[in-house]
């Protein structure tokens, strides 16, 4: 096998080159933003202090083209996102701090199971804020992979942040894309719309449940939270009713889905619920055969928060969740549902019994745990793909 060493040290040399004209390339980039920083209205100081000694996270770039909303499932994604622990956890939260939510329902007009619920689906009341930080992670995007002015705009509002002495630069942690805080504002979103909602003298996402509170409040109000108004709700369309074409943008009256034979969930008509004129489009996250829901601009409203209708359905649920609803009553057209977090523990801690190194338990089903999965449904002779659903977990406790 010695003929194989001197190849073994080319790969490596050439890898290691790779990285040096990189690590340059980055270092060249940064410095060149410089005088837009400065006209951007960051410092000199300010831009020197945080990027001399700036490395690329090029971890990164492989997470530019994935994003959970657009490739799980809908019955995947609400099932760990709308649990009980999320609604147990976010009713502990309104009680806890239930002068600031009465006060932000006065000044804004947005009911405080929505705000609630924007904090429990972004980080989980505050315990999930992310990891990275956001110097190192909006530099390495601001230079590397696509989308570069976009995230230069949020490179330059973060060090004006740290600049303002809002959040200092070792707390300004988040996403990898920049999102950060109790409710995960991007930068240049929290230099528009965070407010200081504690009066305490600084706008802080971070360490401060009271301003994110009010600043989500805030920015819900600011993208034209109609007050009193629902975000929808489930729907039972007649069989044999055509939806091509519909969805949230089609909006169309009350009388008008009314005239098509659409009715709440439980039979009566639309009008109990609704205003004959109010516009409402059809939701159908999972075709026809699932649950269906009409949606008005409060669902829009959310959407903007993050631009996908599953993320919006999910606020929208655990809102509704929050206020002591029940879940939806069509079930999802699948014959594998998909597991809690506390359901997905279970599962995680039976894989590391039968022997497979994945970490610890904690819910969170990443690339080890998939394998293993893989591994395990080969042995019993299941589809496999790496899912964790119900099926793999029963066949595991059994």
């Amino acid at each position: 096998m010695k003929f194989l060493k001197p190849l073994y040290i080319a790969v490596v040399t050439l890898a290691t080159q790779t990285a040096f004209a990189q690590d340059a390339q980055f270092t060249q980039c940064i410095a060149n933003l410089g005088n837009a920083a400065s006209q951007a209205g960051v410092s000199r100081h300010t831009f020197q202090q945080y990027t001399a000694n700036l490395v690329p996270d090029t971890s990164l770039l492989e997470k530019l083209n994935y994003q959970p909303e657009f490739r799980t499932p809908i019955w995947d994604y609400l099932s760990s996102l709308v649990d009980d622990e999320r609604i147990i956890d976010g009713q502990a939260k309104l009680r806890e701090y239930q002068q600031d939510f009465q006060r932000m329902n006065q000044q804004f007009g947005i009911d405080p199971a929505t705000v609630a619920a924007v904090w429990g689906v972004e980080s989980n009341y505050g315990k999930n804020q992310g990891k990275y930080s956001l110097v190192e992670a909006l530099g390495t995007l601001s230079c590397m992979g696509r989308r570069q002015e976009f995230f230069r705009k949020e490179f330059f509002a973060t060090l004006r942040i740290i600049q303002s002495g809002d959040i200092s630069a070792d707390r300004l942690v988040g996403s990898w894309a920049g999102a950060f805080g109790h409710t995960q504002f991007m930068p240049t979103t929290f230099e528009r719309l965070a407010i200081d909602f504690d009066k305490d003298g600084r706008r802080d996402l971070m360490d401060s449940s009271v301003d994110a509170i009010g600043s989500t409040a805030n920015y819900l109000k600011r993208n034209g939270w109609q007050t009193g108004q629902p975000w929808g709700f489930e729907v039972k369309i007649p069989a044999g009713m055509s939806t091509a074409g519909e969805g949230r943008r089609q909006k169309k009256s009350i009388s008008h889905w009314m005239s098509k034979g659409v009715t709440t969930i439980d039979g009566q008509a639309l009008s109990n619920l609704a205003s004959n004129t109010q516009q409402a489009g059809l939701l159908l996250p999972a075709g026809p055969t699932g649950p269906a829901f009409l949606v008005f601009k409060n669902f829009d409203v959310i959407y903007s928060y993050n631009a996908a209708e599953s993320y919006a359905l999910a606020i929208a649920h655990l809102s509704d969740r929050l206020r002591g609803a029940g879940p939806f009553v069509t079930p999802w057209p699948t014959d594998d549902l998909g597991l809690s977090r506390a359901e997905r523990r279970q599962l995680q801690e039976l894989l590391l019994s039968r022997g497979y190194d994945i970490g610890e338990a904690d819910g969170v089903i990443g690339s080890k745990s998939r394998d293993a999965i893989k591994a395990e449904q080969a042995r019993l002779g299941m589809k496999i793909d790496g899912r964790a659903g119900q099926k793999i977990l029963k066949a595991l406790q059994q």
